[in-house]
């Protein structure tokens, strides 16, 4: 982290700990044991790390439980959750409680993907399904949050997606014009998806100058944390010279760099 100018990271478990494949039960226990590990390392060192939970959200009651314990017990702050739990997307009605529960519980959402499910049978090699399918889950993720109408419920939700967003932030202006030409847009929500985009946060990680730069300017420069994906071979080697070297606008550079964004998005004083 010193070598990499990271002041504060925040602790996430890798996705394939979520295990929205197990029993609902038992995961809530491999929940508790996740949670409390990562609680017990931001104890340790409270001033360089911060917590983010996991929940069996195949499972939205025991999830919402969890996430009770997790933020009063624990003093965690966010939770992260996968792109399609349980198999369930954003706009099913069974997820909407738990999101609401992390409205008042003033628990920060953080969505990275779980496993790739779009075309999966299309992308047996060349690594695909992390390559191409994480990005296209992501974008999916967020269209049913926005179509489904949760954010428009609940504006303020605080949820940041992995990956600058994936491909979300390039379908926009597709999203954009299937509202105003199609009927099926405005009958779901009253407002241009443009406008609920601009709620959410997303993290640099787009391994593109040119991607970074097209974020910030769709989203906005307040919307934007630095992203690491560390440990993994898909991550950024340096996350923070990725963001300074991107040419944004200096207002921009320093909202993100300096961590403003994210204690934002965290609930955290910026200090």
């Amino acid at each position: 982290m010193d070598r990499l100018r990271i002041d504060v990271q925040a602790l996430s478990p890798p996705p394939v700990m979520f295990c929205y494949w197990a029993d609902a039960k038992a995961n809530q226990g491999f929940a508790r044991m996740q949670n409390a590990n990562v609680a017990e390392i931001v104890a340790k060192h409270p001033k360089r790390f911060v917590g983010m939970a996991t929940v069996p959200l195949q499972a939205p009651a025991l999830a919402i439980e969890e996430l009770r314990h997790a933020r009063e017990r624990l003093g965690l702050s966010a939770v992260e959750i996968g792109t399609c739990p349980g198999g369930r997307d954003f706009d099913d009605p069974a997820l909407f409680e738990f999101f609401a529960a992390c409205v008042d519980l003033d628990v920060a959402v953080f969505v990275h993907p779980a496993a790739p499910l779009i075309g999966l049978d299309r992308m047996k090699k060349y690594y695909f399904p992390l390559i191409v399918g994480n990005p296209l889950e992501t974008a999916l993720a967020i269209s049913t949050l926005v179509f489904g109408g949760v954010l428009e419920r609940l504006p303020r939700l605080r949820i940041c997606f992995a990956h600058g967003g994936g491909a979300f932030p390039f379908t926009l202006a597709w999203l954009n014009h299937g509202w105003a030409v199609r009927p099926e847009g405005p009958a779901a929500i009253p407002r241009e998806p443009r406008e609920y985009a601009r709620r959410i946060w997303v993290d640099s990680l787009t391994l593109g100058a040119s991607n970074l730069r097209f974020i910030v300017d769709e989203l906005g420069m307040d919307r934007v944390v630095i992203g690491s994906d560390y440990p993994f071979d898909m991550g950024a080697d340096d996350p923070v010279r990725a963001v300074e070297s991107a040419g944004l606008v200096p207002a921009a550079r320093t909202a993100i760099v300096d961590g403003a964004n994210a204690a934002r998005f965290l609930g955290l004083s910026p200090g």
